[in-house]
């Protein structure tokens, strides 16, 4: 997967702290990010994808934050940690209900078929510390869709960010926290 615009704007928007878990990492940017932003923090980036992995590993390992980056492959929703987070990020795979690509990978990607918002909003609230923050970025029309799912577990709207091309177009993506 390419670097995209969507994970650049959640990067650089999303809130991290001491201890930051990049959900669907992909090529690492997000995760990437977030180490460069807080220099104090460590970065758990999680993929289902070993192509992901792997590509973030390579990422990470030519970054000067290679040593606060820890790569783990598998499904957030069976992942566990002793220690909750202070702030989880996912560009996650959104499209629901919609025509799958050509690509299996692609498809992991973008579909919600691997990861439902009800799975990362679970996930999310069995991770997160009391006081932190999940941030997130999905398109204009799921808004809604990801809002239900968070407050549906006890997670509730702090932050919205309308994303769009020009200043006087509808917004194109949502940045939640």
């Amino acid at each position: 997967m390419k670097v995209g615009t969507d994970g650049v704007l959640l990067g650089a928007w999303a809130r991290g702290g001491d201890r930051m878990l990049d959900v669907g990492c992909g090529t690492g940017v997000i995760a990437l990010m977030l180490a460069q932003r807080y220099l104090r923090g460590g970065v758990t980036a999680l993929d289902i994808d070993e192509g992901a992995v792997r590509q973030t590993a390579h990422n990470v390992a030519q970054s000067p934050f290679a040593d606060r980056v820890e790569l783990v492959q598998g499904a957030v929703q069976a992942f566990e940690n002793s220690d909750c987070y202070d702030a989880i990020v996912s560009n996650p795979p959104f499209f629901v209900d919609s025509l799958n690509a050509p690509d299996p990978q692609r498809n992991i990607a973008r579909h919600a078929e691997t990861l439902t918002y009800n799975q990362l909003m679970q996930a999310a609230w069995r991770l997160l510390k009391d006081d932190g923050e999940l941030s997130v970025v999905v398109p204009f029309d799921y808004r809604r869709r990801m809002e239900d799912e968070a407050i549906f577990v006890g997670l509730f709207p702090s932050r919205v960010c309308a994303v769009r091309t020009a200043a006087n177009k509808a917004p194109k993506r949502f940045l939640l926290a």
